[in-house]
């Protein structure tokens, strides 16, 4: 390592001035290296990895052979190797050094102020390490990691050991703690990330488990719904519990979905359409029911009022399309040009002569389709198909985001 430089008059102009050109090259190459680890603890999200690359930079910035970075365990009062360069791996996972004034590491740890020692041999403070001598180390320079910029709270030591000739100055010093600060603010940012994706997990958890409980406490609400139908007095009053029910199983299966979903608080397109299907087809009065959707993730404020639109224009298809004699219904759902297209199809008998979807009608089902278009701030088509009919929803809903696939049948 380069000396300062010294004023004598007997030493020659031009070599002076190479020196001085020497030590700002050094000195430049210190602040391109800070600058270099700066960006990569902005960008590697792995504590072990960030250690890592600090050790590296340092040895590089310092021009020594050695480096390693030990972290403090307060449980057993000691520093151990977290990361290093120069030193064979099984040292390292291997090192440790107590807290007091035994090594380099610990006196800098115990006493919070940079140590530098050029001449470990003959040093009084404290004794070489067995490692050190091993390693034929003469010199190091260590400082203090603290934990974010408060100063309150230590991570460890940061360590630069050389064998090589050359002296350790106070300017390497502040280099070290220059790195040293910004690997302690790298460490405690990762840490902040760590508990704020533990608390999303756990968040997460709990909304699953919510969802999973709605839909278990909806399901209770079906079961007791079934049973009350098949104990009606009229055939009216049976069909409203059934379809009372049929409601109330859509809303407990968007909540299912919820609860399974690859994303909080989205359902999945497909996947709700083909258990709608499947859970609607046991009941189908001899149709059968097709379906073909997009792989899409919903909202669940979209994925309720849908699955129920849905459900409404599937259940009414199977009601009047084919009166006794059963037949195709089809479903479709997808993303076109930004929004969403549902579509219910039949080629049963047809709509009615003047039919206007639009028109007011004592019926509930179609009372709750309005309202649901309008909630949605959709458009419902009626169509006649010859044979049969098509209903066509236009909804503004843009897609989250597309899962790796979906379901189309």
């Amino acid at each position: 390592m380069l000396e300062p430089i010294e004023k004598d008059a007997d030493f020659p102009i031009h070599l002076r001035s190479e020196t001085a050109r020497d030590e700002l090259q050094y000195r430049l190459r210190q602040q391109s290296l800070l600058g270099e680890f700066s960006r990569a603890a902005l960008q590697i999200r792995d504590v072990g990895q960030i250690l890592q690359r600090a050790a590296e930079l340092c040895a590089a910035g310092l021009r020594a052979p050695f480096a390693k970075v030990l972290e403090f365990v307060p449980g057993e009062n000691r520093l151990i190797g977290r990361a290093g360069v120069g030193w064979a791996p099984d040292r390292i996972d291997a090192l440790w050094f107590a807290t007091d004034t035994g090594s380099p590491a610990g006196y800098a740890y115990h006493t919070r102020q940079p140590v530098i020692s050029n001449q470990l041999q003959t040093e009084a403070r404290f004794r070489t390490p067995q490692l050190l001598i091993d390693y034929g180390v003469t010199r190091a320079i260590n400082v203090l990691i603290e934990r974010g910029a408060e100063g309150q709270d230590y991570f460890g030591v940061l360590e630069v050991d050389s064998a090589d000739p050359g002296r350790f100055d106070q300017a390497d010093a502040e280099f070290l703690a220059g790195f040293a600060g910004l690997l302690g603010i790298a460490i405690e940012r990762q840490h902040a990330d760590d508990r704020l994706a533990e608390a999303l997990e756990h968040q997460a958890l709990l909304t699953r488990e919510m969802s999973h409980r709605v839909k278990n406490s909806l399901a209770s609400v079906v079961g007791l719904l079934r049973v009350q139908s098949r104990s009606a007095a009229s055939e009216e009053v049976r069909a409203a519990l059934q379809e009372a029910s049929s409601r109330v199983a859509t809303i407990a299966q968007v909540h299912d979905n919820l609860a399974r979903g690859s994303r909080i608080g989205f359902i999945d397109l497909a996947d709700f359409i083909a258990e709608f299907c499947g859970r609607l087809q046991a009941n189908a009065n001899g149709n059968r029911i097709c379906y073909r959707a997009d792989p899409m993730l919903l909202s669940a404020d979209h994925g309720i009022p849908l699955g129920l639109l849905i459900n409404e224009l599937v259940t009414n298809a199977v009601k009047h399309a084919y009166a006794d004699r059963g037949g195709v219904i089809e479903l479709s759902a997808g993303a076109v040009n930004g929004r969403l297209h549902v579509e219910v199809a039949d080629q049963g008998v047809g709509l009615p002569d003047g039919f206007d979807v639009n028109a007011p009608r004592n019926s509930l089902g179609f009372k709750v389709i309005s309202g649901l278009v309008r909630q949605l701030r959709g458009r419902l088509q009626a169509v006649s198909n010859r044979p049969g009919a098509r209903f066509l929803l236009d909804l503004p809903i843009v897609p989250a985001s597309d899962p790796a696939s979906g379901v189309a049948r």
